[in-house]
């Protein structure tokens, strides 16, 4: 694999460039760590500050959403993980995270002018292929949320990806045949996540709030009308999906009747050639 370009992070200047936002003086960058949202769940519990931000050069336990990994080479991806303590009941932690993969889409067009599409709940697609991965963890009593951590994985200077990830996986580079700086992309992510952080949990109307997640999202995804998939979901099932609920939850049509997601992973099934 040619080498990854050289595209090192400046704090001063990552500082500078947030300083309307909670996260300045906040950052915190590890050249190598485990894993980024492992690390912040960890200081969370020993009360860091909302709005703390832990980002690597490379991670050598990525974590995907359910067991999967996230493939955290040096050098050739944002790794990131956003510890929040927002003022949301933990029944609407949902939204945060759907609002998250709108600030990534948000910051990529910002960066690049690319168009993502976003498949329910956060995952972020070029094409058929995915990108970005998204990672919501919390720790919270019944009426509140003691810490939430948002960690993004961006796929930024990859040129190829193992055998068994290729159909599946590409990176900003493998889009567009050049690289974009991460310092750039970070900037505009977290300014992004800011502002949709801001709305959901300080309006002063929460459902219009929510209202304009659910409208942003049926304007930027694919995913959420008319798409035949399966829901990798306890046994599993098949249908069209069928837009979003009044709480953020995926509504597919099946033979059987329409089902709520509730989680789990949804896969596109591919129509066979000739039928």
């Amino acid at each position: 694999m040619p080498a990854t370009p050289d595209d090192p992070f400046d704090i001063p200047s990552l500082d500078q460039a947030l300083a309307e936002t909670p996260f300045a003086g906040k950052l915190h960058f590890f050249p190598t760590i485990h894993s980024t949202n492992t690390y912040a769940m960890q200081q969370a519990e020993n009360g860091v500050a909302d709005g703390t931000v832990y980002f690597a050069d490379e991670q050598t336990a990525g974590r995907g959403r359910g067991a999967h990994e996230w493939s955290s080479p040096p050098g050739s991806g944002l790794y990131v993980s956003v510890l929040l303590r927002p003022r949301i009941p933990p029944a609407d932690v949902l939204w945060l995270s759907l609002a998250a993969g709108l600030a990534v889409r948000d910051a990529v067009m910002q960066v690049t002018s690319l168009a993502c599409d976003l498949r329910w709940p956060n995952d972020l697609l070029l094409g058929p292929r995915k990108f970005c991965g998204i990672l919501t963890e919390l720790n919270a009593e019944v009426t509140r949320i003691r810490h939430l951590v948002v960690g993004i994985g961006i796929n930024v200077h990859q040129q190829q990806f193992p055998p068994e990830l290729s159909d599946i996986a590409t990176s900003l580079h493998i889009e567009t045949g050049r690289e974009w700086p991460r310092q750039q992309l970070l900037i505009a992510l977290l300014q992004s996540l800011h502002r949709e952080v801001i709305a959901l949990s300080s309006s002063n109307d929460t459902n219009a709030a929510k209202q304009s997640v659910l409208d942003r999202l049926e304007r930027a995804s694919s995913w959420v009308r008319g798409k035949q998939v399966r829901v990798d979901e306890a046994e599993g099932f098949e249908g069209v999906t069928d837009g979003l609920d009044a709480r953020g939850f995926l509504q597919v049509r099946t033979p059987q009747g329409p089902r709520t997601v509730y989680s789990g992973g949804v896969r596109e099934i591919k129509k066979t050639r000739g039928k």
